[in-house]
């Protein structure tokens, strides 16, 4: 249903929802004043993190070390227009200190059946460092995932979906829930009202069960008939990006050896055309290389033998995806 598409389409929204409803998120203060939410930067904690309201391609979200930083976020947002819309309305809010990871659900308005886990790269650099991206790769399960389902269904499953019916929401579909866990208690950073690329990628290659069923028992609400089955296996995917993502980047690069990758890797074109009859990248995001494998050793290493043989000129990608 379109008026629950606001749950990801506004974070002054999603976070009125979970103080309202008491699910765990970082504390926050929303402005639609440039000028207030600089005053107010003066006596915030550092690193802060900025938050575009609206949708801004997975890039509306600055994390401040300073204070000098986060006035420059808010005037880019705000001032500046660097999102458009967007960037009209600002949530300002406290840098949670854990370790992020990514839930995915199936719900049809009354159940809700997570996935299983994910561990999503979001930042550009290896050791998490630089800008924020799309993410750059993902690995499924996430290792560092505590044992929680309990707190999550009933710290947050539980309360999100009593607020959606509370609120007339006849949401039914994917939600993803971005994730924060500090000190084994599980904060949401954000929902989003579709699967997550590019953890939809590992997720879904162990899936078991027949995806069209699920999708249907969502879409009639019977999905508590629905018995989802996932493989005992571990999978990844590794994202080959242009030099420069998730800023200004070369288009028309031609992608070579792409036909010498084996059957085993499973390869999602994210950002790619042809051109006088030649594959060439066209997007920050290029490739999906994507594996399954018996552990995660087995995992990474097939994922990173392919990401050498691939070549395009710029090819970028993170060497530790899957490593903590």
């Amino acid at each position: 249903k379109a008026n629950a598409a606001i749950i990801e389409g506004s974070k002054v929204f999603s976070k009125d929802l979970m103080k309202k409803y008491g699910i765990p998120t970082g504390d926050s203060v929303t402005f639609n004043d440039a000028d207030k939410a600089i005053e107010y930067l003066k006596s915030s904690s550092y690193p802060a993190v900025i938050k575009a309201d609206g949708l801004a391609l997975g890039k509306g979200v600055i994390i401040a070390t300073t204070r000098e930083e986060a006035v420059d976020a808010v005037k880019s947002m705000m001032l500046d227009g660097a999102f458009g819309e967007s960037g009209k309305n600002v949530v300002i809010e406290e840098f949670l200190d854990g370790f992020e990871c990514s839930l995915l659900c199936f719900t049809d308005g009354n159940t809700i059946v997570p996935m299983v886990s994910a561990k999503d790269h979001k930042q550009i650099f290896d050791g998490n460092k630089g800008a924020n991206t799309g993410g750059m790769g993902t690995i499924s399960p996430n290792p560092f995932m505590p044992d929680m389902d309990d707190k999550l269904k009933s710290m947050i499953l539980d309360p999100f979906m009593e607020g959606l019916k509370n609120e007339n929401m006849d949401y039914r579909g994917v939600i993803f829930i971005g994730l924060m866990i500090v000190n084994n208690i599980p904060y949401v950073l954000e929902f989003n009202v579709r699967f997550g690329d590019p953890e939809t990628q590992s997720i879904l290659l162990r899936l078991d069960s027949d995806l069209y069923e699920i999708m249907d028992a969502v879409a009639t609400k019977k999905l508590n008939e629905v018995n989802v089955k996932w493989k005992n296996l571990h999978s990844g995917c590794l994202v080959l990006a242009s030099k420069g993502y998730p800023e200004a980047y070369e288009k028309g690069k031609e992608i070579t050896n792409i036909d010498l990758i084996d059957d085993e890797i499973i390869i999602f074109h994210a950002g790619t055309a042809i051109k006088d009859n030649k594959l060439v990248t066209n997007g920050g995001r290029v490739l999906n290389i994507c594996a399954l494998g018996s552990n995660l050793i087995d995992v990474r290493e097939k994922l990173y033998k392919a990401a050498k043989v691939i070549d395009f000129d710029g090819k970028y990608y993170r060497n530790d995806i899957g490593l903590n």
